[in-house]
């Protein structure tokens, strides 16, 4: 029999009241403004503090002829009265059921109300506090103990102290010894193939680990989605329940490998009838590379389109100049390879093939126009339609002019046209000639263009040697650097020359085995500035007008001829003076 027992039956039996510090029943004799008036027997009477039974809405919840619990204070005052306290008696009950509760390994139920040093306080029976420290909260440590406050748990007594007042429990206990009954029962029926539910427990940047019933498995990120996933938590958040597949399952280890799109029929299964080749797709762009990008065609499904698929016209440097990140494109299909789980997706397959467009329109011999787009050491690449350009071998610019370089007679931008040579369908390769819109000049090139003969030209382009001008369509010749005669200005300084402008230039020499013609506008001194016959080389005969003789047949006879015109005349003028 309790201490309070015994009291309680001395009480009843008229035994004396009680002792200070000890714990008696009293009947309410008069509940008075401030305080209550009890009879604790023994003819004595004892005062409480009336807030003392206030409900904490303000409610006074005694009245006269109520039996409570009170504890003995202090002897008789002045006034006879012995002083109580009813909260006292009620926590001392309190922490006598708890002992109770303790010795007999019994769970305790609790509320979390704050949050303290070490860990939190715990409200149990009559507002008694507890301690629970923060490594006996859960079986993993919680960063935020603050959501837990106001939760109410039960728990396990792990510390008792009745003489301090101090009180430590334990939650994570209760938890293992639930989390062995479940994992002994999961283990019972685990095995490799089998669906199981679960609970997502914790995530990484690797996966997400699945409590199972005791046992924790392992949703590795590769096997969460037959898409693409960058990271676990786009899908997944703790607390999630999710239905898994058991792809390993080691007993000696206790490891565990989960699947989830293992659960899913994989999209590749039907991709080849999806996605036949030449069928318009709509996807969405997943990631960029430096050769292609890779388009979700739906969820487990990317095709790849390459950068060469990806426009007719334009040379794409890299992906990333057309397309972006998330953008959603349609596309068509070029290739399936189901088992490889491959598709090759094309962008200008779209729209329609310049190619083709260009040889429903032309054939070879035609005449075409266009731009200059660029220039190489071997020719000049002109543009004929959107995507479709065609390339001038600098054999094929002119008939008249040797050309080394290109750039020396066209220059990027410039409008010219041209004749198609050929077409090569296999390489999509078109081979122009800008010469040959004109007849070939030579069969009559030293009777139209004899040495010595005056011509009306035009400058067509400036170089470092010398100016080339077009002495007519489809003839053109270079006037050398030393054979320039510069234009004047009104001051008499030299004025360059200028891409159109007109000038007249004497025939200086007329080359057969390459096939040009050099001027000079160094009137009557054309044949002293040519360079030196060679035996490939050939001049038509003329004649020159003014003494009535003939001129020479061959470039060496009008040297010979002017040098011998140039002594005659001193032999004169020596013969004179004599």
């Amino acid at each position: 029999m309790d201490s309070f027992a015994a009291l309680f039956e001395a009480s009843i039996s008229g035994g004396e009241f009680g002792k200070e510090g000890e714990i008696v029943q009293g009947t309410v004799v008069a509940v008075q403004r401030d305080n209550v008036i009890i009879d604790i027997g023994g003819k004595s009477e004892g005062m409480i503090s009336l807030s003392e039974f206030n409900d904490g809405s303000g409610e006074i919840t005694v009245k006269a002829g109520d039996r409570i619990d009170v504890y003995i204070e202090s002897r008789e005052n002045d006034d006879g009265l012995v002083t109580l306290s009813k909260e006292k008696a009620d926590k001392m009950k309190v922490w006598d059921e708890i002992s109770g509760a303790c010795e007999r390994d019994e769970l305790i139920e609790g509320t979390i109300s704050q949050r303290v040093k070490g860990g939190l306080s715990v409200t149990i029976k009559g507002g008694v506090k507890a301690f629970l420290p923060g490594s006996q909260v859960d079986l993993r440590p919680i960063r935020n103990l603050d959501k837990l406050i106001g939760q109410t748990y039960q728990f396990k007594v792990i510390k008792f102290n009745k003489k301090r007042g101090n009180i430590v429990l334990s939650r994570r206990v209760l938890l293992e010894k639930e989390r062995d009954e479940q994992k002994t029962k999961t283990l019972e029926t685990l095995e490799e193939g089998k669906v199981v539910r679960g609970v997502i427990k914790n995530i990484t940047e690797y996966g997400a680990f699945v409590d199972l019933g005791g046992i924790d498995g392992l949703l590795h990120i590769t096997d969460m989605s037959w898409g693409r996933v960058n990271h676990p938590e786009e899908l997944f958040k703790v607390g999630d329940e999710v239905t898994v597949k058991v792809l390993k399952y080691n007993p000696e280890t206790e490891r565990v490998s989960l699947g989830l799109k293992q659960t899913q029929e994989d999209p590749w299964s039907h991709a080849e009838e999806a996605y036949p080749p030449g069928k318009k797709v709509h996807g969405k762009v997943m990631s960029i590379t430096d050769y292609g990008a890779f388009v979700e065609l739906e969820p487990g499904v990317e095709g790849l389109i390459h950068v060469s698929e990806m426009s007719w016209t334009k040379k794409v440097k890299h992906p990333s100049k057309l397309l972006e990140m998330a953008q959603e494109i349609d596309c068509q299909v070029l290739e399936v390879d189901a088992k490889a789980k491959r598709i090759s997706l094309g962008l200008k397959q779209l729209e329609p093939d310049p190619w083709t467009l260009f040889t429903e329109k032309y054939s070879p011999g035609d005449k075409i126009g266009g731009k200059v787009r660029s220039i190489t050491d071997y020719g000049v690449f002109i543009g004929i339609e959107e995507g479709v350009d065609g390339m001038v071998h600098k054999s094929d610019l002119s008939w008249t002019a040797k050309v080394n370089n290109p750039a020396d007679l066209h220059h990027k931008g410039d409008d010219v046209e041209a004749i198609i040579l050929s077409i090569n369908h296999d390489e999509k390769k078109v081979s122009l000639g800008i010469k040959q819109l004109f007849d070939d000049p030579w069969p009559t090139i030293f009777s139209e263009f004899p040495p010595g003969k005056l011509v009306d030209a035009k400058v067509i382009s400036l170089v470092d040697y010398g100016v080339f001008v077009r002495i007519r369509d489809g003839v053109e010749g270079l006037v050398p650097s030393n054979e320039l005669v510069e234009k004047k200005n009104e001051d008499g300084t030299d004025k360059p020359f200028e891409i159109g402008d007109a000038l007249q230039a004497e025939i200086a020499n007329v080359d057969s085995q390459d096939r040009r013609i050099t001027l000079s506008m160094r009137i009557g001194e054309a044949a002293t500035a040519a360079p030196k016959q060679t035996k490939q080389q050939s001049v038509a005969p003329s004649t020159k007008k003014g003494d009535g003789k003939a001129t020479a047949s061959t470039l060496g006879e009008l040297i010979k001829q002017k040098l011998g015109d140039k002594l005659g005349g001193e032999k004169d003028e020596k013969k004179d003076d004599e």
